[in-house]
């Protein structure tokens, strides 16, 4: 079956679920009761990639595929747009911002002249030319505010060093951060209590976060991935500190620190470096 037959069967499967009658949950759903499912799948194909399990990954891009699809065929059920139309309209976006592949630059291209760096610059001006979009008063206006914060800190800080706004190096990034952190620190040691308290320590934590995020941008590591692979490494371990323990039939608690902190270091010790850190 090659992938225009592979589509057509997987498209039909989706007219059947959402038809008058496939199956109720499929036909209670929404694009709105599907956006915390596109998120979570996203992540998840996110994962199958870090793993680099070719099995995992084929089935969550599957999961993907089926939540774009389901959502752009319920506005084509409400009359809005058709699922042809979202393919078309991206097929044509593709075209129109690859000029060095399929338009005037090809030539050029193939030269092998023009860097990434041109090609994103082209994607602006084009946006703005041919497409309509009005011109942003600022370029960190191009970086959309729908994004998780990590990852919009990411972007802006991304877009402000492309016009030059950066240190010079990465012991500036390093140095940054730790004056961030001496700031935390004395935010924490002050005596104010309550809201006020509250509020400067968020403001302080927030300006450490933002000063970790720029010194991944310098290492070129996605900060958002970091703490995905972080999270996993801590649930792995923590999942060990809990199996021991009940093997010892000691309770998780406080008072048994020394003990759990112990298994904790077996656990650090036992993972391959290369894996977990």
């Amino acid at each position: 079956m090659d992938h225009r037959e592979a589509f057509s069967r997987f498209y039909t499967i989706v007219e059947k679920l959402r038809g008058e009658n496939g199956c109720p949950w499929d036909r209670e759903q929404t694009p709105q009761t599907l956006r915390g499912d596109l998120i979570e799948e996203t992540y998840e194909c996110i994962e199958a990639i870090d793993q680099q399990n070719s099995a995992h990954i084929r089935e969550e891009l599957g999961d993907l595929f089926l939540l774009v699809t389901m959502i752009s065929y319920m506005h084509q059920q409400e009359g809005l747009f058709s699922v042809s139309d979202v393919l078309n309209d991206v097929s044509e976006k593709l075209i129109r911002r690859h000029p060095h592949v399929f338009g005037e630059l090809r030539t050029e291209n193939e030269a092998g002249s023009i860097s990434s760096a041109k090609v994103l610059d082209n994607w602006a001006r084009i946006k703005v030319e041919q497409e309509g979009r009005n011109p942003k008063d600022s370029v960190l206006d191009e970086v959309s505010r729908a994004l998780p914060p990590l990852d919009r800190a990411w972007k802006l800080q991304k877009k402000a060093a492309k016009q030059g706004f950066d240190w010079p190096s990465t012991a500036g990034a390093l140095g940054k951060l730790k004056e961030e952190l001496a700031e935390v620190e004395a935010a924490a040691a002050t005596k104010t209590e309550g809201a006020e308290k509250k509020s400067e320590l968020e403001g302080e934590l927030g300006d450490l976060l933002f000063s970790v995020v720029n010194l991944c941008r310098f290492f070129k590591v996605e900060p958002s991935l970091a703490l995905q692979r972080t999270n996993a490494k801590f649930t792995s371990r923590f999942s060990y500190v809990e199996k021991k323990m009940k093997e010892c039939g000691a309770a998780m608690e406080t008072a048994n620190l020394e003990f759990m902190d112990r298994f904790w270091n077996d656990a650090k010790m036992s993972a391959p470096p290369n894996k977990n850190g």
